[in-house]
């Protein structure tokens, strides 16, 4: 890329050119103001727009300054006299030469001009080059394939995937990298839509891409209160699993608004993905530019019209889908109708789960459950909401009977666990009675759920990172006790509870550290593997202290003993460490050992 001209690889950038020029403007006036990655690239760039003739700051001579409009376009004329010679900086410039003198017989300019007449604004720089690009674009032969998909899927699983984010490493997964991934599976497997036109020695020629570079249309807002459109792209986008392609994007996106992108993140694009939906239009057909085989577009995401007057409840009964409108927008020359229609068939496939896609992007981040699953729903009337009813409740039973072998309770290896009796189908229910609500017979203090909040009390109690089994137990108080206690929604801590519990698990981690560097080969039971039980102590014996309880008993064994001794009984290190190297004190009853405590 170094060796190629820049003014022919600025004409790669497709929609992205106005901000090269937005760029080098920004370069004229100050070097260091613009990322150093742009330098090399800008040393040599010289578009006629930026030539000293049509840059407002550049130096003018004396003619270019006269009241006469120039033209951004400059050209050659033979000079019938010699130039005026150029000011000094230091001195105020003189009026050119060729200025005719006043006329007496011209009124005087007074405030009778009509203000109604507003003169026309030159389009230059980043507008004028989209005026560039989108008249280049009428060149491009298009046709564009529509295709509504149901979205519920698609909704559902992203609820499953952001609630575990929430409770573990934070972020969120957007509906849009979910789609921009679909894309990418889908031209995997129909790779000629990645394909783009080009010509060889004056010849039509296919350039068959290796790499999905996936474009990503970023609408930005500007000070002035103007918007502008980037389109950067993720590079080898095919080879990414789920995890890596949201990483890439979310970065591609914070560059992006930071003002971060460099040159090789818009050379490239293969396909680009735009979501018009999010502002709420339904059917999209952009602008293709040169050198990429197709765009997507994405429309919004509502009920079809026919519903759109229902209650929520009708819908839900009578399993109505929100629904999105995605348009292939393609370069005729290369590819046909047929191909892009299966392509957005392919992308609505994938969609609807087919060849596990939702499973990998759950593998992919480490959900330790399987997704929901698409299903036709099961025909609604009275007798079947009464065996629905009775099937809820086996449900909340096989839960409280199985839960725990679904719990995540490995923290070394990673499984996505499943269990047939936890399973909704197996209970003849599916993914279009999760907004259904069901009586619950007291559970979670409720007497009416739906079956999403009914799973997710259920989830939180049972298939979380700890295993409960508890229903062998014949007293049926017992276990109402702990079901009391178990079955509620799951409240995460709060910042300063959880820098608590961080600040207890650094202790504990330190002092084993410590024991561990200074006096290696002594028995000490480490409590390696198992500092968590620290901040659990910690919080039992603080809820003790605020219910008025006197006195704890720890019955504790050898494993941990030190660690308990010192970050919970507050013996001291230095008492500890005296011991280490044998001084128990002269009123020890124990004499010497090889156990420190």
């Amino acid at each position: 890329m170094a060796s190629e001209p820049p003014n022919s690889l600025v004409s790669r950038f497709g929609p992205n050119e106005w901000l090269v020029d937005e760029i080098y403007e920004q370069y004229l006036k100050d070097k260091n103001s613009v990322d150093p990655a742009w330098w090399d690239f800008f040393e040599d760039y010289a578009p006629v727009e930026y030539s000293p003739a049509a840059v407002p700051h550049a130096a003018a001579t004396p003619e270019q300054s006269s009241s006469t409009p120039t033209t951004a376009t400059p050209t050659t004329t033979t000079p019938t006299t010699p130039p005026a010679p150029s000011t000094p900086a230091s001195t105020p410039a003189l009026a050119p030469a060729s200025t005719p003198p006043p006329d007496a017989a011209t009124p005087p300019s007074d405030d009778t001009t009509d203000a109604s007449v507003v003169e026309p604004e030159v389009l230059r720089g980043a507008a004028g080059r989209v005026v560039t690009n989108m008249e280049a674009s009428l060149s491009v032969p298009t046709a564009t394939s529509v295709r509504s998909v149901p979205v519920k899927l698609l909704m559902d699983n992203r609820v499953v995937i952001n609630n575990h984010l929430s409770r573990g490493r934070g972020g969120k997964v957007s509906l849009t990298h979910v789609i921009g991934f679909a894309v990418v599976r889908a031209i995997a497997t129909m790779p000629e839509m990645g394909y783009g036109f080009t010509q060889v020695d004056g010849k039509p020629a296919v350039l068959r891409n290796e790499d999905v570079n996936l474009g990503l249309a970023i609408d930005l807002a500007k000070d002035d209160g103007t918007r502008q459109l980037l389109v950067p792209n993720i590079k080898g986008a095919q080879r990414m699993d789920f995890a890596a392609f949201w990483a890439a994007y979310e970065d591609v996106v914070r560059r992006a608004r930071g003002g971060k992108l460099e040159v090789t993140d818009f050379a490239g694009t293969t396909v680009s993905l735009t979501n018009p939906g999010t502002i709420g239009t339904n059917h999209s057909i952009p602008r293709l530019m040169e050198g990429q085989g197709c765009i997507v577009g994405v429309g919004a995401m509502e009920y079809p019209a026919d519903w759109q007057g229902a209650s929520s409840e009708t819908i839900v009964r009578n399993a109505v889908s929100k629904i999105m409108t995605l348009t292939s927008t393609y370069d005729h020359r290369i590819i046909q109708g047929a191909q892009s229609g299966e392509f957005l068939r392919r992308i609505h496939q994938l969609l609807l789960g087919e060849d596990d896609f939702y499973g990998d992007i759950f593998r992919s981040l480490r959900i330790p459950y399987e997704p929901v699953l698409w299903a036709s729903d099961i025909s609604a009337s009275h007798e079947t909401d009464l065996d629905k009813t009775v099937r809820v409740q086996e449900i909340i039973h096989a839960y409280r009977v199985r839960g725990h072998l679904m719990a995540d309770t490995d923290p070394l290896e990673y499984e996505q666990r499943s269990h047939p009796d936890l399973d909704v189908l197996s209970h003849g229910l599916t993914l279009w009675d999760l907004d259904r609500e069901f009586p619950t017979g007291g559970f979670g203090g409720r007497a009416l759920m739906k079956l999403r909040e009914i799973l997710g009390v259920l989830r939180d109690a049972y298939t979380r990172t700890v295993g409960i089994e508890y229903m062998h137990l014949q007293d049926p108080d017992q276990r109402q006790w702990i079901q009391e206690r178990l079955e509620i929604p799951h409240v995460k801590p709060d910042r300063d509870e959880q820098l608590r519990m961080l600040n207890k698990l650094n202790e504990a981690e330190a002092l084993e550290t410590f024991l561990h560097t200074k006096y290696v080969g002594q028995k000490r039971f480490s409590l390696e593997g198992a500092e968590s039980l620290i901040p659990l102590l910690d919080e039992i014996l603080a809820d003790a202290a605020h219910d008025d309880i006197l006195e704890v008993a720890i019955g504790m064994p050898h494993r941990g003993r030190l660690n308990v001794l010192t970050n919970i009984a507050g013996k001291s290190y230095s008492q500890v460490f005296r011991e280490f190297e044998g001084d128990y004190g002269d009123d020890s009853v124990q004499g010497s050992g090889d156990v420190k405590y």
